[in-house]
């Protein structure tokens, strides 16, 4: 088979789908040399890097083009078919829910199998979920194109069987297709498993003890909730600790500074912005605590990279996040400030409940691996390829 795979989802600055994406490519590229792979950039310098990051020369099955039109484009609507259909492509999967909607006709089988991976439908859940984004101000335009999506996929992956179980509902997918709604979990780097083993320092050292959020500053990420709950922390805990607040900052969402002021935490805080996948490596290797207060997540890569890390976990228990944790993380209800609080200081102050949730965690994370990802896509793959 030809698979086309649009990366053009993968963008500079590498988050949550784009490292999925780019880690999937990787999988892929070595466990299956049996069929053929066209990766579709609309960025010479994404192509690039790509390239070679995951030294994909060595790979004669995989080959990258450039495209002319962005994902987003109207022109992506109309030229992307035609290329598609010029490179002979059996199987076209986006890693995200935009597709070229021409190439695939609504309720029956085209040419051309279509495989799309829906990580969440939150803005259908949470109409408000960021009352700024592009998604909330055109949701009619973007409610329309997932239920016509979910008309003209013949395959929909999700990450997890709570997003499964909402993109069923929510794109009106009829009983009789839910079993082309497949649940395929993400997967951790290795790189998170290869950070050393370490101690909680005893709480008679001076040092500062680190916690760490990794997320956007969504409204449905609850970041005022966490920055609240921080407050208590300092208040309530017997040793020095910080935040440190990993993404990109979002001038849609100004007033987060504003509130730690108000709260009287800012020279605790550090608002780290984007950082590399280096960087970011490196702060875990640091961390002492992850607090992840999330309404909703269809997965919640952050808290199974925390756990592959040994870092103890605090999570919401928001969409899929019990079903990433299970029982290797403290699970407190979106909104539970104290209970946040409560349970950030009893794991910095024991030893013996930190370790158990660091082991607990690596033992937990040990099942989510992208070599299983990959593979348990490749098999949808090939069930949209024998369909045609």
């Amino acid at each position: 088979m030809k698979i086309a795979i649009d990366t053009r989802w993968i963008f500079p600055e590498i988050s949550g789908i784009g490292a999925y994406t780019r880690a999937l490519v990787g999988e892929l590229a070595s466990i299956d040399h049996q069929n053929h792979y066209v990766l579709l950039f609309d960025r010479p310098e994404m192509q690039a890097r790509i390239r070679a990051e995951l030294d994909l020369g060595r790979f004669a099955h995989i080959e990258t083009i450039l495209l002319q039109d962005g994902l987003f484009s109207p022109m992506n609507q109309l030229r992307t078919p035609g290329v598609l259909k010029r490179l002979g492509i059996d199987v076209f999967h986006s890693s995200n829910y935009m597709i070229p909607l021409r190439t695939f006709p609504r309720n029956r089988r085209g040419r051309i199998g279509s495989v799309v991976t829906i990580h969440d439908v939150i803005p259908m859940i949470f109409p408000k979920h960021a009352p700024k984004s592009r998604k909330a101000r055109l949701y009619p335009i973007y409610r329309a194109l997932m239920v016509e999506v979910g008309r003209r996929a013949d395959h929909i992956i999700a990450d997890s069987t709570v997003s499964r179980r909402d993109v069923i509902h929510h794109l009106r997918i009829p009983a009789s297709r839910a079993d082309r709604v497949h649940t395929i979990p993400c997967g951790v780097s290795d790189d998170y498993r290869l950070i050393p083993a370490r101690s909680i320092r005893p709480t008679d050292s001076p040092e500062t003890r680190t916690i760490i959020y990794v997320g956007r500053m969504d409204p449905y990420k609850n970041v005022d909730t966490l920055l609240r709950a921080f407050a208590m922390i300092r208040e309530q805990s017997h040793v020095p600790v910080e935040l440190a607040i990993v993404g990109a900052p979002d001038p849609r969402y100004p007033h987060y500074p504003e509130l730690a002021k108000e709260l009287g935490i800012e020279e605790a805080l550090r608002w780290t912005g984007y950082l590399s996948d280096k960087a970011l490596l490196d702060l875990f290797g640091q961390a002492d605590l992850l607090i992840h207060p999330s309404r909703y997540e269809g997965f919640g890569l952050q808290v199974a990279e925390a756990m592959a890390a040994g870092i103890p976990v605090i999570s919401s228990t928001g969409g899929s996040l019990p079903e990433v944790a299970g029982d290797a993380a403290l699970m407190v209800a979106p909104d539970n400030t104290q209970g946040y609080a409560r349970h950030a200081v009893e794991v910095l102050s024991s030893p013996e409940l930190w370790h158990k949730l660091s082991e607990a965690g690596r033992r937990q994370a040990a099942q989510f691996t992208w070599r299983r990802t990959a593979e348990e896509t490749l098999k949808v793959y090939e069930q949209c390829g024998a369909e045609r």
